[in-house]
């Protein structure tokens, strides 16, 4: 029952599972959690200049967009929303005062974001005024609500986050009762692993973190980490990019060693920063009551019907026409070439990192202080050498156990900061898979007509015209976006899907408006005069087979000996259908079909007698 159980130990836990491109998996148990807590005070509702949405209202803008990209995405995730520094009070058992629970600690609905568009707009901030009010505020009680909503929870949680929201720096007006029950709560929530960020927005004046969220935050989960940030959000982009930088957590599809030499080692997670976006996998329901159903693989003794176990089934390859049988741990062990891990080969100038090299997306790989104390220094260190001297490190890559060797370059990217402070690329290794010698192939170009220089220098100006800076974060896939839409829209009740943009579509006009008289220029200088290309192009002619053209269907007569020596060596499965019938015709043998194995049996029967 040990070896049953290893075998089928993944068919009945709750366990999330992804698979990259690259092979490599990770597991997470539990579940991912998100509790928004969010000010309502008066100050949360001002608008600000020029028309732009007041804070409130773009904290809940965002609050949807998470919550739908949720119901796409990982719908099993936990999220929640309360309001402190309300006049009406609503939680739990309502022990606090001015904290109301919006939404309990549950997965997101198409009902959440219908209700969280009742907030949204001018009609949304009369709406809240008349639910929520706004009264005093004491952030210790909406904290020690929120603790309170995760403790009622009875599933795994792998993550815990609760954001902040608000435009207040000195919530308590200075004081300092209040203020100590804050930091005392927010230091609970973080012992039970809660890790609690501010997205904290524009006041007149500024907003100083210092004065009193900076002992209620966490600390950064790693050194690739800002924390807290110094500019308020002012805009609805810049606060949902935050939030979207916070609201997963950082997994690491693997932690490995990476081995500079004998004795040197250091600690890496392995980490995938793009990868392609596909549609979600269907999920097969049963009809009666559209509940899912699970796939369950069991094998099967062909002659007894009996259940096999792994340790009843082995591998077997044919090798020389031999049948070569193997248990699994051979196999394995066949497989297995080294522990997973890096181990530095030396290094390389960049300009050897040639363009044809890129098989698949990169990795990125990153220090993990925890496994091996001081990889974040030397980690540093060896990324500051590399991006100094313009080389790259050239390292052997095993990902996993039992997975053959790769070859790979460690490219050195430095940190990049964009006008607001935050991180828009983190530091770290670019992880480049290189091609063996035999994934190279030599291709046979086929040399065609070589265009003049006229007609090349024609070309340059089309091209020199049509040019733009390309950003593929700029372009969305149509058919996912159209995807999700439709989704959106089920989920929603909604009549009928919002249009896309289909940002992949050329824009014709603005084409033309460039390039002028060059399109028909360069057709001058490349086509004849003469060329139609809206013309359809001229038949081809057959070319005429010998006997005046017309197709003579050959018959292929064999005689009684050959037939006689092929039903002798067994060989007449090697005939074609063709040649089986026409022998039959030829020695007047009558046959009920025309499959070939009954042809077979035919002339087998009459040529052996």
């Amino acid at each position: 029952m040990a070896d049953w159980k290893e075998y089928y130990q993944n068919e009945d836990d709750d366990v999330e599972q992804d698979e990259e491109d690259s092979g490599g998996d990770y597991k997470v148990s539990g579940r991912d959690s998100l509790v928004f807590l969010i000010d309502a005070s008066k100050e949360m509702f001002i608008k600000g200049e020029d028309g732009e949405p007041s804070n409130f209202d773009m904290t809940m803008q965002c609050v949807r967009s998470v919550y739908t990209s949720k119901i796409i995405s990982s719908d099993k995730d936990l999220v929640a929303l309360v309001f402190y520094g309300t006049e009406q009070s609503k939680n739990p058992r309502n022990s606090f005062k001015h904290v109301y629970v919006y939404h309990d600690l549950d997965s997101p609905g198409a009902q959440r974001v219908q209700d969280i568009d009742k907030l949204l707009g001018e009609k949304g901030a009369q709406m809240a005024g008349k639910i929520l009010g706004s009264g005093e505020t004491s952030l210790g009680e909406a904290l020690w609500c929120c603790s309170n909503l995760y403790s009622d929870i009875k599933l795994r949680l792998s993550h815990k986050r609760l954001m902040i929201f608000t435009c207040r720096d000195d919530p308590h007006g200075g004081d300092g009762a209040k203020d100590r029950q804050a930091r005392t709560k927010a230091a609970d929530l973080k012992e039970t692993g809660v890790v609690i960020d501010l997205m904290h927005l524009t006041k007149p004046g500024g907003f100083d973190v210092s004065l009193f969220f900076c002992d209620i935050v966490s600390p950064p989960e790693d050194e690739s980490e800002l924390g807290v940030q110094t500019e308020p959000s002012r805009k609805l982009e810049d606060l949902q990019k935050r939030v979207r930088a916070k609201e997963l957590k950082k997994r690491a599809q693997s932690r490995l060693t990476f081995s500079l030499g004998e004795g040197v080692n250091l600690a890496v997670g392995v980490y995938v920063l793009a990868r392609t976006a596909t549609k979600p996998p269907a999920v097969r329901l049963y009809r009666d009551n559209n509940e899912p159903v699970r796939t369950k693989t069991r094998y099967f003794h062909t002659h007894n019907g009996g259940i096999l176990l792994p340790n009843d089934m082995k591998r077997a390859q044919v090798y020389g026409k031999k049948q070569i049988v193997m248990e699994k741990d051979e196999v394995d062990e066949i497989k297995k070439f080294d522990d997973p891990g890096l181990v530095l080969m030396g290094f390389k100038p960049m300009d050897r990192l040639k363009l044809h090299h890129h098989l698949r997306p990169a990795l990125f790989i990153y220090p993990e202080e925890e496994q091996i104390s001081g990889s974040s220094c030397m980690f540093t260190a060896l990324l500051l050498k590399c991006s100094e001297k313009n080389v790259f490190a050239l390292c052997r890559y095993i990902p996993r156990r039992n997975t053959p060797p790769r070859f790979a370059a460690l490219v050195p990217q430095r940190e990049e900061m964009d006008q607001s402070q935050t991180q828009a690329t983190p530091p770290g290794f670019h992880v480049i898979l290189l091609p063996f010698a035999d994934d190279i192939r030599t291709l046979d170009v086929h040399e065609g007509p070589t265009a003049s220089d006229e007609q090349v220098d024609k070309m340059k100006e089309i091209v020199h015209k049509l040019r733009f800076k390309y950003r593929s974060d700029a372009f969305e896939n149509p058919v996912l976006q159209q995807h999700y839409r439709n989704l959106e829209a089920l989920a929603l009740d909604m009549l009928a899907p919002e249009p896309i943009e289909d940002l992949t579509m050329p824009k014709v006009k603005m084409i033309d408006d460039r390039l002028g008289p060059l399109v028909q220029e360069f057709k001058d200088l490349v086509y004849p005069s003469d060329y139609n290309p809206e013309g359809k192009p001229a038949a081809k002619r057959k070319p005429a087979e010998s006997g005046g053209g017309a197709e003579k269907k050959a018959k292929i007569e064999m005689s009684e000996e050959e037939m006689k020596n092929h039903v002798a060596k067994g060989t007449l499965g090697k005939l074609t259908v063709a040649v089986l019938k026409e022998a039959c015709k030829q020695f007047g043998i009558r046959t009920t079909g025309t499959k070939k194995q009954e042809l077979i049996d035919a002339l087998t029967t009459q040529l052996s007698k």
